[in-house]
């Protein structure tokens, strides 16, 4: 057995069998291109399978080696690749700069900070292994842009790209090159994929036969975007390579041709998600976040569990016995919460801090909650198991306190109180939760109703709308 069959062999053992099929197929039959920067989401869509079993699968292949995972600083606005550190820790608050959208940004985990995996050479030597081998558009796909650009096919790509593309050409370091171009009316881009410095051309005004100069310099310096106007004519285009490696610069027509080229989009595993993803937190538990780093969420949903009366249950029941009881309402919420998708930020006593992505699947992963604690009492034929649970979705920061990945922020303080006003087996969420259609749509599902009341939070300046599950 080599050591691709060993590692291999590993997976199967971490993974659940279905997703590490899917992940060991795509490693020994895909393609370069599909193994350049592999995409869960559309990974496991391809499979027919679930993105969670895929995801927690090709976490298990990161920790073991058989692919690299990247975090992918995307511009918001075209979806190119600003930067792709190894890990979070890499991941900057601010300062990113799209030249080609001339386009300043700083990173949100929800959608610009995307998560993506490369087969390790160990396991099988790709082209994207060595990037200076790849041509003008296995590099654009395998390189410039995220996995969230959808390409079009083949022979639709091949027709756009005649349409929107004038030039490209390859200069080796130290290599400068002169184009001739006709300028018509529209405007043009020049772009190079390895540096991201993009130039614009504007076109205006009376035709001309006088030859008209452009010289552009690529160098190692921050990418920039620049601009020029020329009149209808001849230019002169000078291309002066001063890296120490190659670049790609090409021209294209600024238009719908070049927006359908790169208009598509498809799901993509996001930073947000991922760490709210149990298998993650569990596999890279201090491997995330440096001490000082403060990295923006937009939208996050907070749940927050108290085991009631755990105190008295202890001097009921005894030590022994209400420990066990605690250890196994602990593993049963740890359950429930991966399997919503979410992640179990951590534990303060007989209380639960989770997070989820997306408010339906912290509503569902409730009432699962409340649901098992009864099932639990009633196999035990008492009632000393009761919850309190509270749900709260808003924006936070990624922080990283006492050597964990954490939140912080008032979305977290409101989760908390909200979990305060819960009654024995009670569920209460905020307006913030069940505006999200899916989330009110699941109650309903469930034949759950909800009583809503403005309540004071302890801390919180302005009473809040609050919704009791009934």
């Amino acid at each position: 057995m080599d050591e691709s069959d060993a590692l291999l062999a590993a997976l199967h053992r971490a993974a659940e069998p279905e997703a590490a099929r899917a992940v060991e197929h795509l490693l020994r039959h895909g393609s370069d291109a599909d193994l350049a920067r592999i995409n869960a989401v559309h990974l496991a869509a391809q499979a027919g399978l679930d993105d969670e079993p895929v995801i927690a699968a090709l976490l298990h292949g990161a920790r073991l080696g058989l692919v690299e995972m990247a975090w992918n600083v995307l511009c918001p606005s075209c979806g190119g690749v600003i930067e792709a550190p190894a890990s979070l820790r890499g991941v900057r608050p601010s300062g990113y700069h799209c030249a080609f959208c001339a386009l300043d940004s700083e990173p949100v985990l929800d959608d610009t900070v995307e998560v993506t995996f490369m087969v390790s050479p160990r396991i099988r030597r790709i082209a994207a292994h060595d990037p200076d081998g790849l041509g003008f558009w296995d590099y654009q796909r395998q390189v410039f842009f995220g996995s969230g650009l959808a390409f079009p096919e083949p022979a639709d790509l091949a027709a756009l790209a005649q349409r929107a593309l004038v030039e490209t050409v390859e200069l080796r370091a130290g290599e400068r090159m002169i184009l001739a171009l006709q300028l018509g009316p529209e405007p043009l881009i020049v772009l190079d994929p390895v540096t991201h410095a993009a130039h614009n051309l504007t076109v205006e005004g009376e035709p001309t036969q006088e030859r008209q100069d452009l010289a552009l310099v690529f160098d190692t310096a921050r990418a920039s975007a620049g601009h020029s106007t020329f009149r209808p004519g001849p230019l002169r285009l000078s291309l002066d390579n001063r890296t120490n490696g190659r670049v790609l610069p090409a021209v294209f027509r600024i238009g719908p041709d070049l927006e359908a080229l790169l208009g598509g989009r498809r799901p993509f595993l996001t930073a947000k998600r991922l760490l709210s993803n149990q298998t993650f937190r569990d596999l890279y538990r201090t491997d995330t976040l440096d001490i000082d780093q403060r990295l923006k969420i937009l939208s996050l949903t907070f749940l927050f569990t108290d085991l009631k009366g755990s105190t008295e249950l202890y001097a009921r029941v005894g030590d022994l016995v209400a420990y066990d009881l605690v250890r196994a309402h602990f593993r049963i919420l740890h359950e429930i919460v991966a399997a919503e998708g979410g992640a179990v930020v951590k534990t303060i006593g007989d209380a639960v801090m989770a997070t989820f992505p997306a408010p339906h699947r912290a509503v569902a992963a409730a009432l699962r909650m409340r649901a098992a604690m009864q099932g639990l009492n009633a196999e035990r034929g008492a009632g000393d198991l009761v919850l309190k649970i509270g749900l709260h979705e808003g924006p936070c920061l990624a922080v990283s306190l006492n050597d964990r990945q954490d939140y912080f922020g008032q979305t977290v303080n409101v989760a908390a109180r909200v979990q305060q006003l819960a009654s024995s087996g009670g569920i209460f969420a905020t307006d913030a939760v069940l505006r999200y259609a899916e989330a009110a749509r699941h109650l309903a599902e469930n034949g759950v109703s909800s009583r809503a009341e403005l309540r004071s939070l302890r801390g919180i300046g302005e009473p809040v709308p609050v919704h009791e599950f009934i």
